[in-house]
């Protein structure tokens, strides 16, 4: 499925992933923004990153952030598109076990390596997740729960696509989290 959000002029689609393990998601989403169907411009990338934080903006939850923290791999793209849109420093969250103070692990339960690591102090500090799709909201609620463990405000989720076969808004709802998105799929 392809859908293509007018106002933003960003596509998405579901493809089947190949070789997974069994607790691996088969599903892959790809996106204008990734690479993957086709070359990504630099004028995209401005154009994408202004977008998003345009809707984030306009939310009816807006909260300006003091930071924003991405994801890797697919979320540090549209982190560093949306610290150009906004003027907002950015931190990135990483697959790496590093021997760094103020380390936090949470898990991408999806994933082939499941553990993800966030350096640096928080604390006391409004954060804006950017990523660049959510289906269930486990691995952004897992976070979530790191995140404000450590003392930070998590202000609200920034992600170019909601794929809605899964529960993402419920859970992100749940956790009084608010959830905007660029596309729906």
């Amino acid at each position: 499925m392809t859908v293509t959000d007018p106002t933003a002029s960003f596509t998405a689609q579901r493809v089947r992933r190949l070789g997974v393990t069994e607790h691996a998601r088969d599903i892959r989403v790809v996106h204008d923004l990734d690479g993957i169907l086709g070359q990504v411009t630099p004028e995209s990338l401005i154009t994408t990153g202004d977008a998003l934080w345009d809707r984030w903006v306009h939310d009816s939850a807006f909260a300006t952030p003091d930071v924003l923290l991405g994801l890797d791999a697919g979320g540090i793209l549209p982190t560093v598109a949306v610290a150009l849109a906004s003027g907002t420093p950015y931190r990135l969250a990483w697959k790496l076990d590093l021997d760094l103070p103020h380390k936090a692990r949470f898990s991408e339960p999806h994933a082939r390596r499941t553990d993800v690591y966030t350096y640096g102090d928080l604390r006391g500090q409004r954060v804006l997740i950017v990523d660049d799709e959510i289906t269930t909201g486990r691995t952004l609620a897992n976070l979530v729960a790191v995140l404000r463990t450590g003392g930070a405000d998590v202000t609200g989720i920034a992600c170019l696509i909601e794929d809605t076969s899964g529960e993402a808004r419920a859970v992100m709802e749940d956790l009084g989290v608010p959830l905007c998105t660029l596309t729906r799929i």
